[in-house]
């Protein structure tokens, strides 16, 4: 479905599950979109959850929203919950998407409950040396980032090709810095084919979206982790080489009221697969609490 905009945009917004079931905003990774996984469309409907994702702004078909910021995603998701008639719901974020998942936690009022997965801490942030632990494609990626939106373009746009083109194998070797065996082990079947079709969806049209999430994530999100009220799991493994680590340590330490599971011999996309039903349960949890 498309949702249409107070300034003109749109999103593009899919829906699966239950109708009368409490939404599960879900906010993908950085590239990605609201293709869907169908590893947590089970768990979602298993869970009795109503899973709601949308292509960020520039990604897919979702018109490009220029410089952006982190916080800028409560609004997006305040018109798609009002398309929906939902007065509540949970939220969720993985990668790229725990940052927006947090903006929510701060300033979406009808969030209950606030799930984050291997997702990325801010930076700047004392204590926290961003890019140390992660594999070398971040390193540069983030790097050309803080160099300047010129240099991050030309270095998106030579990574758009591979992405399309993409099935699992042909990830695994793109992304091949970033994957430690336990992640490679995981592209495989149904979720190596979920993840190279949310590429696809997510670069069809151009890398806007990838080169906005990128400088927002360097600059200043637009709010403060001590604004969150409500409770936050937070779940991060320890050999990631996208999101390393130390990011989920550091956000475990800053925001009020988590629930924070640091796995040893997880990776960026294990953590994600092997935790699901356990995820969704405390998420569940404390929404009703």
């Amino acid at each position: 479905m498309k949702v249409s905009l107070d300034d003109g945009r749109e999103l593009d917004v899919r829906i699966s599950g239950p109708e009368n079931g409490l939404p599960l905003v879900f906010h993908h990774g950085t590239p990605g979109a609201a293709t869907p996984l169908q590893a947590l469309d089970d768990a979602a409907a298993a869970h009795g959850m109503l899973l709601v994702t949308a292509s960020r702004a520039g990604y897919g078909g979702s018109t490009r929203h220029a410089g952006r910021s982190v916080v800028d995603v409560v609004g997006d998701t305040n018109a798609i919950l009002d398309a929906l008639g939902a007065k509540e719901c949970v939220v969720a974020g993985w990668s790229g998407g725990g940052p927006h998942a947090l903006a929510c936690a701060a300033r979406l009022d009808r969030a209950l409950a606030t799930l984050v997965i291997a997702g990325v801490a801010p930076y700047g942030a004392d204590d926290l040396t961003f890019l140390a632990g992660m594999g070398q494609d971040n390193i540069d990626e983030f790097g050309a980032a803080l160099q300047g939106d010129a240099e991050l373009r030309t270095y998106l746009e030579a990574q758009r090709p591979d992405l399309l083109e993409a099935n699992a194998a042909g990830i695994v070797d793109s992304l091949r810095s970033l994957l430690p065996q336990v992640d490679q082990d995981v592209l495989t079947d149904r979720f190596g084919a979920d993840m190279a079709e949310s590429f696809h969806e997510a670069l069809r049209v151009s890398v806007d979206g990838w080169f906005d999430d990128d400088l927002a994530f360097v600059k200043p999100w637009g709010f403060a982790l001590d604004e969150i009220s409500i409770p936050v799991s937070l779940w991060q493994g320890d050999v990631d080489l996208m999101v390393p680590f130390a990011h989920g340590q550091w956000l475990a330490g800053q925001i009020p009221s988590v629930s924070a599971h640091l796995r040893p011999g997880d990776g960026h996309l294990s953590v994600l697969l092997g935790a699901l039903d356990p995820m969704l349960d405390e998420l569940a949890d404390a929404a009703r609490a």
